[in-house]
């Protein structure tokens, strides 16, 4: 069976019925959740069965639960996390605490019926990283933002949580924010290469992988990494993953061009999957006539991925919360 490529969030709190319409009619890949979704635990629960009622498939559900700034599920019904780079230089053990981080969240997922998280980052922070950015991240070094994303990966999968690695190829360098405006990094290509690309390539093995939303002079002096044939082929050959790759918001104002053409462009480039996340209809229709059917080589990928969504691994939450708690006192 093939999908739309596509991933589509929807608009509120429950399912439409303009939208129980239009998802079965372009059967997306799966579906994004934000805050805008997200009232109770029960809520959402009904939300998420509906949305894969709606399909009449298990389809993927996905969110950005990073834990700090980025986290959509927040107090009083789920846990409050510190910004990542700030538990990295708290804890006692930074890598035990960022296992444990993505295993509480993976649980407060699952629980809910959410199923994939838009995590980890392997993007190397520097001093002059956007503020949208830099304390999102795991590290100043390859080695250390590897191995802190190789335990966010680990936690989330132990949770029966499909990890999402972000943002290929590397979104470090950049020092405009990508939702308002198209960064440009003038790094060479060996530079590039010895940061930004090596931590992709140490995690290649991931199930899933999310573009960046940046031009590299050296390399494509014209587009984003997403819409850019060049980049592609640096992600699936020189950094060797082979995973399935979405696109970051195709909403975001670093693309230029209708969204139809944002689509297009993103597909042609090499993308399997295009994600559209704030609900619009129009949007969202020209994005699913844009982006078409998933391609063998992509539902291959899916398939992949899929495989990998297994039920959680018994475990006492409330030790493994104890834990986490004594690592960052």
């Amino acid at each position: 069976m093939t999908h739309s490529a596509a991933i589509f969030g929807p608009a509120g709190l429950a399912v439409t019925a303009w939208e129980q319409s239009f998802f079965r009619e372009t059967d997306p890949f799966g579906f994004i959740l934000f805050a805008r979704n997200i009232d109770t635990p029960d809520q959402l629960r009904r939300l998420t069965g509906d949305l894969r009622d709606t399909l009449g498939r298990d389809a993927p559900i996905l969110i950005d639960q990073e834990g700090g700034r980025v986290q959509r599920m927040r107090a009083p019904h789920w846990r409050e996390y510190l910004p990542a780079l700030d538990q990295m230089g708290r804890s006692t053990d930074p890598l035990r605490a960022q296992y444990l981080r993505y295993r509480l969240i993976a649980h407060e997922l699952r629980s809910v019926g959410i199923d994939v998280n838009c995590a980890p980052l392997a993007d190397v922070a520097e001093d002059a990283t956007h503020p949208f950015l830099q304390n999102r991240l795991y590290g100043r070094d390859v080695p250390t933002v590897v191995a802190a994303a190789r335990a966010c990966a680990d936690g989330l999968l132990a949770g029966g949580v499909l990890p999402v690695l972000k943002h290929i190829p590397g979104h470090g360098r950049a020092r405009a924010d990508s939702h308002l405006s198209l960064p440009r990094v003038t790094a060479n290509a060996d530079e590039l290469a010895a940061q930004d690309f090596a931590p992709f390539t140490a995690l290649r093995d991931l199930p899933i992988g999310m573009t960046a939303h940046i031009v590299f002079t050296a390399l494509d002096p014209d587009n984003p990494a997403t819409t850019s044939p060049v980049m592609m082929k640096v992600v699936r050959d020189q950094i060797g993953f082979d995973g399935l790759l979405m696109t970051d918001d195709l909403s975001m104002q670093a693309l230029a061009g209708s969204m139809s053409d944002r689509a297009t462009a993103a597909i042609a480039a090499g993308c399997d999957l295009i994600l559209h996340c704030n609900g619009e209809a129009d949007e969202m229709g020209q994005v699913a006539r844009a982006a078409g059917a998933m391609s063998d080589a992509a539902l291959t990928r899916a398939n992949h991925a899929l495989a990998l969504r297994k039920a959680p691994e018994t475990i006492d939450i409330a030790a493994l919360e104890a834990e986490f708690n004594a690592l960052l006192t």
